[in-house]
């Protein structure tokens, strides 16, 4: 079955962080992650064979920062081709291993600020999300997540971009502050309105915030949403120890906030910053047993 006729059946859930592990592996600090799905492709198919064995559905390609824009500015000698393509073959060969699974096309903020904040122009925004998604669709993917959007403008036009180059279902995910706003000043409403608007599959919230203070947008997202509501938090804030990121939330803790935003109507659930497999393992277990 298609990624959304298994939301229709019940809860659907995400993988978690990438680029703790991928710390935890060795990357260095300014180091593009997603070049080492080029350079050690084992490793992150190996983080991908994690979190489907954790139980999670959907595998995110490690392609957050993988467009034309950043790469350009990095001056990147590998290529946007090679990343995405080597990117979707290495959860295509984790869901092969595990036997199931879903690939969800990751597509991150240009990392550019769009007219009138910065100089980005809308349509250089189209054509660099397009260039991402027409490559990963053609490579195998089964959905695209867009995610971790704070500008409204940018994310009409990464899901714009989306629609127009493939037809796959997507999905997107936006990131509010502490007040419930997007950075151009969005709310949950006005954010649903858009992306509804724009005929996503499914919408919802991800990073910036922990589970916990993550509830009164779910339960905003979902009044006002037809469509089934994702919540992929953080392992709650930030916080730097001995020099070091870290995200106090357990997996215990997470799993059991995650299970308030499923009551509150989330039905896709996964992790964002600071979220490992245990996370996700702690939280499906619980979830399986609330759907039972």
């Amino acid at each position: 079955m298609n990624i959304l006729e298994k939301v229709r059946q019940g809860f659907v859930y995400f993988d978690g962080g990438m680029g703790t592990l991928l710390q935890e592996k060795g990357l260095r600090a300014g180091e593009i992650p997603e070049y080492w799905n080029v350079t050690h492709p084992e490793i992150i198919q190996e983080i991908h064979e994690m979190y489907l064995q954790a139980g999670a559905d959907i595998v995110t390609t490690c392609t957050f920062g993988a467009n034309p824009l950043k790469l350009k500015e990095a001056g990147s000698e590998i290529s946007l081709r090679q990343i995405i393509e080597a990117a979707v073959g290495n959860a295509k060969k984790a869901v092969e291993t595990a036997g199931k699974g879903y690939v969800a096309l990751d597509i991150g903020p240009s990392g550019k600020l769009m007219k009138p904040l910065g100089d980005l122009e809308f349509e250089e925004a189209v054509s660099a999300f397009g260039e991402a998604v027409r490559i990963g669709a053609a490579a195998g993917a089964d959905l695209i997540a867009i995610e971790t959007m704070a500008d409204t403008y940018e994310l009409k036009a990464a899901v714009l971009a989306a629609k127009e180059n493939c037809d796959l279902p997507v999905f997107a995910t936006v990131t509010f502050d502490r007040q419930s706003r997007m950075l151009t000043g969005a709310d949950p409403e006005a954010a649903v309105a858009l992306l509804e608007g724009l005929r996503v599959d499914a919408l919802g919230v991800n990073c910036g915030l922990g589970p916990s203070m993550m509830k009164s947008i779910v339960e905003e997202l979902t009044k006002y949403s037809s469509l089934p509501v994702i919540v992929n938090p953080n392992a709650g804030l930030p916080q730097i120890v001995d020099g070091r990121t870290t995200f106090a939330v357990t997996p215990e803790e997470f799993a059991r906030e995650m299970q308030e935003l499923a009551e509150a109507g989330a039905r896709i659930l996964g992790g964002c910053c600071g979220t490992a497999p245990e996370h996700i393992r702690c939280m499906t277990e619980r979830l399986k047993k609330m759907e039972a």
